[in-house]
């Protein structure tokens, strides 16, 4: 598969050797294919143009697409002016050709996220990261609760106050809402919040254990593991809980369902055949399809944007590691110690909790930074997209 880098870098290329033709001073530049985009930050104009630089390079380097470099080593020069809630982003190339020109609004943080996303859609053509939101299951308080934060472990908030169990988090695509499992009614039960007005609503309250919630793509609907059946069996519904709609038929537990990005598939795992397993079924109904991950033990899987990969949580002895399968080839390779996978917006970065630790994974180079630690032990992470 080709490098979305080196395709940009090559029509950047292509664009400076054919106005070296027409008499233009644009310069060549020599790249490899391994290569990051080297990109330079001017001074940013307006009262927080510091701040503003700050955070726009640390977003930049977080994508995993860019070298920050001096001016005169750049092959992109990033500009701007912020002014209250809005700035003035300005990109040009090494020969002064604009190519990127737009206001963006937003918070403090988020107008610079925003301006962030932008220049990686631009450069590479795949989605920025920097705009999207995290959530997570932290035991600070003694008890599970609910924490938010902006992608790279900003902002930590704690969302719940329950003093009981919040558990099992999945933030809606557009970030906007999250659904949990909680035990305030002493049973367990779906709850949604909403993140703007900070609104709960208990969604689904069926007999029996309802779990696992987990948002389509396009918001619409949930898939959801409830027992009111007598089994926990995997089921979808409408986003507000309703219309249920049974999909698996097994004597197994099934758990942690994940959508595929069109929306007509569904990734789980079950323990139907002993060790809990990956499946994959149609969102329509029908017999679920066993996953060869050639691990014995599989859950918490979470289905990549693009649609080519699933990242899960394996055990191996005592220890959990995550995997990534490959669902073209169907190979599977072992990335990092922890566990709970979530895929960003850009199919290329994973967060996971190590321990007391939440990570943020580049699946193509490997490198790890820590965002959030402190809040007891960390688990079962989301990303919006």
């Amino acid at each position: 598969m080709k490098n979305p880098r080196a395709l940009s870098f090559l029509a950047f290329c292509l664009f400076a050797s054919a106005a070296l033709v027409h008499g233009a001073e644009t310069p060549t530049i020599t790249i490899s294919k391994s290569d990051k985009i080297p990109i330079a930050i001017s001074a940013i104009g307006g009262a927080d143009g510091a701040q503003v630089a700050k955070i726009l390079q640390n977003d930049l380097a977080m994508s995993g697409y860019f070298n920050l470099v001096p001016a005169a080593s750049a092959g992109f020069i990033v500009a701007g002016t912020s002014n209250g809630n809005s700035i003035a982003g300005n990109v040009t190339d090494r020969g002064g050709k604009t190519v990127l020109s737009k206001t963006f609004n937003g918070s403090e943080r988020g107008k610079v996220h925003a301006y962030a996303d932008e220049i990686v859609e631009t450069l590479t053509g795949s989605k920025g990261i920097a705009g999207t939101k995290v959530a997570f299951v932290a035991t600070h308080t003694g008890h599970k609760e609910i924490y938010v934060a902006e992608a790279d472990g900003a902002g930590v908030h704690q969302l719940t106050n329950d003093a009981n169990i919040s558990v099992g988090p999945k933030l809606s695509p557009d970030g906007t809402k999250l659904v949990y499992t909680g035990y305030k009614s002493g049973y367990a039960d779906v709850y949604e919040i909403d993140l703007g007005s900070g609104a709960r609503n208990r969604i689904i309250k069926s007999p029996g254990t309802n779990t696992g919630a987990c948002y389509s793509p396009n918001g619409h609907e949930l898939a959801v593991i409830m027992s009111k059946d007598g089994n926990p069996e995997l089921y979808t519904t409408g986003a507000g809980g309703g219309g249920a709609h049974r999909l698996t038929h097994t004597p197994g537990v099934e758990s942690s369902p994940t959508w595929g990005p069109g929306g007509d598939e569904i990734i789980y795992s079950s323990d139907d055949r002993g060790g809990p397993q990956l499946y994959r079924i149609s969102a329509g109904g029908g017999a679920g399809h066993p996953i060869s991950t050639g691990h014995s033990y599989n859950t918490e899987p979470n289905w990549s944007p693009d649609g080519k990969k699933v990242a899960f949580t394996v055990r191996d002895g005592g220890s959990f590691t995550i995997a990534i399968l490959d669902l073209g080839s169907g190979n599977v390779h072992t990335v990092a110690s922890g566990e709970g996978p979530a895929w960003g917006a850009d199919s290329r970065h994973l967060i996971f909790a190590e321990g007391g630790s939440l990570i943020l994974l580049d699946a193509q180079t490997g490198q790890k930074t820590t965002l959030v630690s402190g809040l007891g032990k960390i688990s079962e992470p989301t990303w919006s997209r």
